[in-house]
């Protein structure tokens, strides 16, 4: 019986901690700067709204030039076809 406690408290143990290095990094990347990336997100991923729809998941057409993503910052500059600013459509 002592064996299982002693397993049991290993394994929530574990669990425990986990979960407290997961919430540790999810604050030092929320800390991070993030800038709006367009031109580069595929069909119905785009964080926020267009010029033509009203909200998250509407963008139509991968690539489209008024879609944005969020990348943290500096990274836009480094994929190809990204854009800080958003292009007009033809």
């Amino acid at each position: 019986m002592l064996r299982i406690t002693r397993i049991i408290i290993s394994a929530i143990t574990g669990i425990v901690a986990i979960t407290v290095n997961g919430s540790a990094i999810a604050a030092a990347e929320s800390n991070q700067a993030n800038e709006k990336c367009y031109g580069i997100v595929k069909a119905g991923m785009n964080d926020c709204a267009t010029s033509t729809q009203s909200c998250a998941g509407s963008s139509t057409k991968d690539s489209q030039p008024d879609a944005f993503i969020f990348l943290p910052k500096g990274l836009c500059s480094k994929i190809v076809g990204g854009t800080l600013k958003p292009q007009t459509t033809k």
